[in-house]
């Protein structure tokens, strides 16, 4: 049966006054997050029924879209696309839409760039826009199909006329010496004829033969016959254009069909003429090809076909040629006359279609996505209501609520729309309001995996932690500024640049414009703290704080330096160019990588701590973040503790490999004892504290007892519950968020139950993964060091080799060329692909060692029917 009217038709396009922007803005605006949305973690959403009247439906989708804040679940999932309801409206919305993109392709064609203007005060309604369209599209087919008629019959003549001068010159040798007389021709269809352009015209165009009487002979009607020479010989030929690359191959298929009877003489066009069958600018040839024998010409006619060489008539009479090409030329001016006015008329049509073909097409767009949105809803039986499902924001109701009475109200609907929550027991989607500088870091969090619904979002600390990181190991002032003017450029024109369709490559760096912009701030304030301007050493807050040192010596490490106490931000600029420097700094940051490393897994622990009190799964807790802390602060923590009293203790010369190492080997033994002289201390210089042989045995005698902690207890305790639910004795809160019992529901496979072997090997492979994580991923934060050095090094060898040495040389030139190469290979290596790789490195700190320590990411993203997506401003699919 007909589908249900969900609206008078003029009402569907009541909104049709806004225009295309302001559509988009409207729905821009609606979906600006509230202010009860948050980002911690993923919006509370419920499941809720929508019945609504079969006459409201069409306005009821129209308001949900412009909110954007409802994700309608399919109610007919065994139906296909042309058994639903509102498959015809669908297919009616394709087919004005593929009308609309056949007028934008001739518009792009025709070189002409849409201009909106203000809406009609008469909108259109839908079925008067089909049958606008029609109309439009059948005018449009005829003007430009007469158009294309008429430019190929001037390019024909434009290369018939180029064939009458050029071949010309072929035969004016035999024509002067008397020696053959051509008393007939071969044309491009072999038949031969006689009469001006005019009457061949009548008879055919440019396909039928414009020379003299049959030939007489026995080659039949299509040959040249020697009448002077006694041995009368007979001829043929054929001319015509051939594209200018074919012809080596055109030749070389010529001679081996003919055996070479036959002879070829061609020349090239100069410049480039129009194509009559593509309309193509191309470079082209003229050839007249002459032979003998009727299966010779019908070999070259199909040689010609398959090379898409267009043949023309030529008359071997030189008085008939200059008629011929003065008729081809006057007929040339009459056609250009008449091409020129086609276009202006097929221009004028594109020109009013292009004032309203963005409107039109937001318009169609729009029911196209109602109807199909309609789609998903299911038919009462009585056929007077449609009922439909979806998942909305809890702090979004209210607005739905309200869109939902402003809907009814328009559509004048007897009945209001019902709306009512559902129980259910399915995950609930994921859903993170974001703006534009969030919504880059929310990308990168989430190309890792979609969170779990409401678990701890990671982009928050991301937004600080990822561009921080990233700029320990791109740290220079100078390249910092240089990614920020990049950065301030991309932001300052993000409207003008968010019109244009970019490169896939520009595409991704204007959408992280943001994320650049943090990065850089955060690499010039680490380029501070390196004190590294392209390698130079910058002298903003003093000289030095070393007394008795020259800081322009490079040998400053072999004199007697005093320390005057610590410079007043970053390193001091003395150490540049030293014998120590490079070990100085290695130490500096290996030790600062270790630090952020393990404070950041500690993080992520803390982080998996609050997903445990929020489930409130307290076995967690005592199973799995507890033990992990102990295990990961009693080794490493207390390495970061050494490290920060080593650095504030003066004079401390503890060597901290050697102490985490004797850590292991002999415990309790702190200072190497016995292993000096005379059976003292071998390291008295690595106890920084009183009791620290004791301390450190403790720390790794409740390091292995975590591990056990984390294997069994939790396995076990997960299937005396299961057994106990079973007896009816153990019960669950109705409210998923009161979950009592998170962690075995986790562990619960629908009807096959609990599976006590898959869990404890599932929480073996959990243990011995945080365990060999806890040494690989503290590990890997080294790589912070690595790429720091890295960078610093190669600006250094660009700065000194390249660019100095060029100065040294005192050389205008040399210093010119020197600068172009060293500002080339810093864009280039160090700006471009040490950027990329810092960028990766960051990724991959934040992916494998941060977020694996408590984001789950098997969740599925919020996808919400929104108009302001659907409608969102894009460059054209034809451009």
């Amino acid at each position: 049966g007909d589908p249900p009217q969900c609206a008078r038709v003029s009402g569907r396009f009541r909104n049709a006054r806004r225009s295309p922007r302001e559509v988009v803005r409207v729905g821009l605006r609606n979906l600006t997050p509230s202010r009860h949305m948050e980002l911690f973690r993923s919006e509370s959403m419920q499941l809720v029924q929508f019945i609504v009247p079969a006459e409201a439906a069409h306005d009821t989708v129209l308001a949900l879209g412009e909110i954007g804040l409802v994700q309608f679940k399919d109610m007919n999932p065994s139906k296909s696309g042309f058994q639903r309801t509102y498959y015809k409206q669908v297919k009616r919305c394709e087919e004005m839409l593929r009308k609309l993109r056949y007028f934008g392709e001739q518009m792009v064609k025709a070189g002409l760039i849409p201009m909106a203007q203000p809406a009609p005060d008469q909108a259109y309604t839908l079925d008067e826009l089909e049958t606008k369209l029609d109309d439009l599209e059948s005018e449009l087919r005829q003007i430009t199909n007469n158009t294309e008629k008429l430019r190929q019959g001037h390019s024909e003549l434009v290369e018939l006329q180029i064939v009458l001068e050029k071949a010309g010159g072929f035969f004016e040798p035999g024509a002067r010496s008397g020696s053959v007389t051509m008393s007939d021709g071969i044309g491009m269809l072999g038949g031969a004829s006689g009469g001006s352009l005019a009457q061949d015209e009548e008879t055919g165009g440019v396909n039928t033969a414009l020379l003299g009487s049959p030939a007489r002979g026995m080659g039949g009607d299509n040959y040249y016959e020697m009448q002077q020479d006694p041995e009368s010989v007979r001829l043929g030929f054929i001319c015509g254009v051939l594209p200018t690359q074919k012809t080596p191959s055109f030749e070389r298929i010529l001679f081996r069909a003919t055996r070479g009877n036959m002879y070829l003489k061609h020349s090239a066009i100069e410049g480039k003429i129009q194509d009559p069958a593509t309309g193509e600018m191309v470079e082209k040839t003229v050839y007249v090809v002459f032979f003998a024998g009727e299966r010779a010409r019908a070999k070259i006619l199909k040689i010609c076909e398959g090379f898409g060489a267009n043949r023309y008539p030529f008359p071997e009479d030189f008085s008939r040629q200059r008629q011929m090409n003065a008729e081809v030329t006057a007929r040339l001016g009459e056609l250009q006359e008449t091409l020129d006015a086609s276009i202006r008329h097929r221009n004028a049509a594109l020109s009013s279609i292009g004032h309203h073909h963005e409107l039109w097409t937001t318009l169609v767009r729009r029911e196209k996505a109602i109807y199909h949105t309609l789609n998903m809803f299911s038919i009462d039986v009585t056929r007077k209501c449609l009922v439909a499902e979806g998942w909305v924001p809890v702090a979004a109701k209210p607005r739905i609520q309200d869109a939902l009475f402003r809907a009814n109200r328009a559509s004048s609907a007897q009945m209001g729309t019902v709306f009512q929550p559902i129980n259910t027991d399915q995950a609930p989607p994921t859903y993170f309001p974001t703006n534009k500088v969030t919504a880059v870091f929310q990308g990168i969090v989430e190309a890792y995996g979609v969170g779990r619904y409401r678990e701890v979002n990671p982009t928050v600390f991301t937004i600080v932690t990822f561009p921080f990181l990233f700029a320990v190991m791109f740290g220079d002032f100078g390249h910092g500024v240089l990614m920020l003017l990049a950065a301030l450029y991309l932001v300052y024109n993000e409207k003008k640049l968010g019109k244009i369709r970019q490169q896939e490559i520009m595409q991704m760096m204007f959408d992280g414009r943001y994320c650049i912009l943090l990065m850089a701030i955060f690499s010039i304030y680490t380029g501070l703290l390196y004190n590294e301007c392209f390698s130079v050493p910058m002298n903003w807050f003093g000289t030095t704080k070393w007394t008795g040192c020259d800081p322009k010596n490079t040998s400053a490490g072999d004199q007697q330096c005093t320390y005057g106490g610590v410079y007043a931000f970053g390193v001091d600029p003395i150490w540049h160019g030293t014998k120590t420097e490079l070990p100085f700094l290695n130490s500096l940051k290996m030790k600062m990588s270790i630090i952020m490393g393990v404070t950041q897994m500690m993080l992520g622990i803390f982080m998996s701590l609050l997903n445990f009190l929020y489930t409130r799964d307290f076995l967690s807790i005592v199973c799995e973040f507890i033990p992990q802390v102990i295990f990961l602060g009693s080794l490493f923590g207390y390495l970061v503790i050494l490290m920060i009293m080593k650095w504030t203790t003066p004079g401390a010369t503890a060597d901290l490999y050697h102490v985490m190492i004797y850590m292991f080997l002999a415990p309790g033994n702190a200072d190497c004892a016995g292993e000096g002289a005379n059976g003292e201390p071998g390291c008295p210089e690595n106890v920084m504290f009183w009791g620290q042989g004791g301390f450190q045995v403790f720390l790794v005698l409740i390091a292995l007892a975590s591990v056990p902690v984390m294997l069994f207890p939790k396995p076990l305790i997960l299937k005396r519950r299961w057994e106990a639910r079973q007896r009816g004795e153990f019960y669950t809160a109705l409210d998923d968020h009161l979950n009592v019992d998170g962690s075995l529901d986790d562990h619960v496979h629908g009807d096959n139950g609990f599976d006590f072997s898959e869990t404890l090997v599932h929480q073996m492979i959990h243990t011995i993964e945080f365990v060999l994580g806890a040494v690989s991923n503290t590990a890997s934060y080294l790589r912070l060091w690595a790429l720091s050095l890295a960078h610093a090094q190669l600006s250094a060898v660009f700065w000194d080799r390249v660019f100095m040495a060029a100065v040294a040389t005192q050389n205008p030139v040399a210093m010119v060329v020197g600068f172009a190469v060293w500002a080339s290979a810093t864009i280039g290596v160090l700006m471009l692909m040490e950027s990329l790789s810092a960028f990766l490195h960051a990724l991959r700190l934040h992916w494998v060692e941060y977020q694996n320590k408590f984001y789950r990411g098997d969740g599925y993203k919020f996808a919400p029917f929104s108009l302001a997506e659907i409608l969102k401003p894009e460059a054209s699919e034809y451009e």
